[in-house]
């Protein structure tokens, strides 16, 4: 049996990735399930693993996708009794999504919230996850607080803009063109700053009576650091997820003493079995029941077949797209 699947054919630009024939996964092991992938998410790491700049932990699949939707199709040994075949579900994953099937630890597993299509479930969990672990889990945003995000358009910027609003979070952000502020705007956000012709830190400052904002979301890195230093509030908490803006640069620190200060950084897909079960189930309790009563939607910009894998990626580069990209095997 073969199944099909992306593959990165050599490290380099979008057209290194294949759709082949490939060998059928094995069968799911202890508290691992089976599911038939229905749509797969496009993330920015994949992009970066395709360029050979973000390999997969030991044991993971080669091929790219770290999020899916889809049904079981088969339970392994000690599978909790809540999952049966049949079950239509969402997944982080480690690698793998950009296939026919996927193995997928329990623990990984979402329900697809009513309401919402098996499909556009698929661009969920890798948001949600990362949102939720980064700044509600770890940076702890409170009702109340302010809170920038960088980059409102992505698909971690319309998620976070969501959930945020529906926790009575004042939200600003930054994006790269009216369309996509426009975009910002209708999801909940506040304050829809673009980083192209205005200064974010001085219109932060002048927003919030030069206090600042509590936490902010950042994807950007190092040319970013010092003037996300200058944005926050006394206590406030600086999270980045992501290096668009490179890993090196010069920084004054005096202000993270005056002001007390916390940058923090962390990814997902490191993390270990446990932690990533205790992730998702902290999401499901806590951002499941906002996406069923409607108040955080999946904002879905396009859908690809498998074989425009590449298509996907030319796409993601550009970042024109606003909300999440779906490959459809």
């Amino acid at each position: 049996m073969t199944m099909k699947a992306v593959v990165i054919s050599s490290p380099g630009g979008p057209e290194a990735l294949e759709v082949r024939e490939v060998e059928d996964l094995p069968a799911p092991g202890d508290g691992e399930v089976l599911v038939k992938v229905a749509a797969a998410g496009v993330n920015r790491a994949d992009t970066v693993q395709r360029q050979g700049k973000y390999p997969p932990p030991p044991g993971a699949s080669l091929y790219p996708g770290l999020e899916c939707s889809g049904t079981i199709v088969a339970l392994g040994a000690n599978v909790p009794p809540r999952w049966a075949v049949g079950d239509q579900v969402c997944a982080l994953l480690t690698g793998g999504g950009y296939a026919e099937k996927v193995v997928v630890p329990t623990g990984q597993l979402l329900p697809v919230p009513e309401g919402v299509l098996l499909t556009d479930a698929a661009g969920l969990p890798e948001v949600a996850c990362t949102v939720w672990s980064t700044v509600f889990m770890t940076s702890h945003l409170s009702p109340g607080e302010s809170f920038l995000i960088h980059g409102g358009s992505s698909g971690i910027g319309t998620f976070a803009i969501q959930i945020a609003k529906h926790l009575g979070i004042k939200v600003f952000v930054t994006a790269g063109s009216e369309e996509k502020l426009a975009a910002c705007k209708d999801l909940g956000a506040d304050v829809c700053i673009n980083y192209k012709t205005e200064d974010f830190v001085a219109r932060i400052k002048e927003e919030t009576d030069g206090k600042g904002v509590d936490v902010i979301l950042d994807n950007i890195g190092g040319s970013y650091l010092q003037r996300n230093l200058n944005s926050l509030a006394v206590d406030g908490r600086l999270f980045i997820i992501g290096f668009m803006g490179g890993v090196v640069t010069e920084v004054n620190l005096a202000v993270m003493l005056a002001r007390r200060l916390t940058v923090q950084a962390a990814g997902l897909r490191n993390r270990n079995l446990t932690n990533k079960a205790q992730i998702v189930s902290e999401v499901e309790k806590n951002v499941w029941p906002a996406v069923v009563l409607g108040k955080v939607k999946p904002v879905v910009y396009k859908t690809f077949p498998l074989s425009e894998a590449a298509e996907s990626h030319k796409l993601m580069e550009t970042s024109s797209h606003i909300g999440k990209i779906l490959l459809i095997p």
